[in-house]
């Protein structure tokens, strides 16, 4: 009895065995089988793909011409526009090639040194308030439970008006005689000013006119931004005991960092290209107290019909732009690189 059980074992164990080996051998079959479908697929998706390319390119095409013709010709003829002396003699334009002789010239002209300084003093104290203020704002309608909408609306009110209305409404604001500024410092017992005809507050004055103006699209973008976090984080920052700075300075600002970038460098962008302020409130003046380089360019081109001349100065400030996007976007880059490593 105890052979037979011993051969009954082994029968059973055969059996196993046996059947562990079908199993294996159909799992490998079934792997294979599967791989097989799989490197088929890849294979379709490819073919489907090259075949699709050429008509994806004949729909891509009448997009990427309309681009050349609208960007890149205007973009040509303003760089050989920039090597030419253009001149009108009976009306008809006389070029006259002349090389960089044009570039040359920028760092002698006194107009433009003036305007790159107060551009770049524009610029630097206009977007740092915009960026604060509107970051503050937003954090701020961001934590109102009602009245988010009425507040939002309110704010957003300044960038809805034309620039033509803005110049209009704070020249008359700005007034020495009747503005409404002055009246207000009166009646606080407080000598009014000649905001726009001081040369010690003209660009002052313009850069709160910016700042008005452009803090709500600040605001808006930075709104946007803080809505779309996601709040579990928030609530562990709480449960951790952070206060609203620890908060904010370890939590909340460092998730709306790609955003904060984005805008600013959109802001800074702008704000070098800045012109109608200047144009509606000031004309530049008092003596260059407020010339930025956007209107210098108006005046060599426009005004002293300097066209050659106006378009190496556009030329050189649109490379500016440029390398500083470049920049910009190079320096997000590194920092994505670094926080994914």
């Amino acid at each position: 009895m105890i052979a037979g059980g011993a051969g009954g074992a082994g029968a059973a164990d055969g059996a196993s065995g046996a059947g562990g080996a079908d199993a294996a051998g159909g799992a490998d079959a079934a792997g294979a089988a599967t791989g097989a479908r799989e490197a088929h697929a890849r294979i379709g998706s490819a073919a489907r793909r090259g075949s699709s390319e050429p008509w994806a390119w004949a729909l891509v095409s009448p997009t990427v011409l309309l681009y050349l013709l609208l960007a890149l010709l205007p973009l040509a003829n303003l760089v050989v526009m920039s090597m030419h002396t253009i001149k009108w003699e009976q009306g008809i334009a006389q070029w006259t090639f002349n090389g960089l002789k044009h570039f040359a010239a920028m760092p002698a002209d006194p107009l433009l040194r003036a305007g790159a300084r107060n551009t770049t003093l524009f610029a630097a104290l206009a977007v740092a308030l915009e960026m604060v203020i509107g970051l503050a704002l937003a954090l701020f309608v961001s934590r109102i439970a009602r009245g988010r909408v009425l507040y939002r609306t309110i704010f957003l009110l300044p960038v809805l008006i034309p620039g033509i209305v803005i110049g209009a409404i704070w020249k008359l604001m700005y007034n020495p005689d009747f503005g409404v500024i002055n009246q207000l410092l009166g009646v606080v017992g407080l000598n009014g000013r000649d905001w726009l005809g001081d040369g010690a507050l003209a660009l002052l004055s313009v850069i709160v006119v910016d700042v008005w103006h452009w803090t709500p699209f600040v605001f808006l973008l930075m709104l946007a931004a803080i809505e779309s976090l996601p709040g579990d984080v928030h609530e562990a920052a709480l449960i951790d005991g952070a206060n609203a700075w620890q908060e904010f300075r370890h939590v909340t600002f460092p998730m709306l960092l790609p955003a904060f970038a984005v805008t600013l460098a959109f802001r800074l962008i702008v704000s070098f290209k800045v012109f109608d302020e200047v144009y509606l409130l000031t004309g530049g003046g008092p003596g260059t107290a407020t010339e930025v380089v956007s209107y210098t360019i108006y005046r060599r081109f426009f005004t002293e019909d300097r066209m050659g001349y106006g378009s190496a100065i556009s030329v050189t400030v649109l490379f500016a732009l440029a390398l500083m996007i470049v920049l910009a976007f190079g320096a997000a880059q590194r920092r994505r690189r670094a926080n994914d490593a």
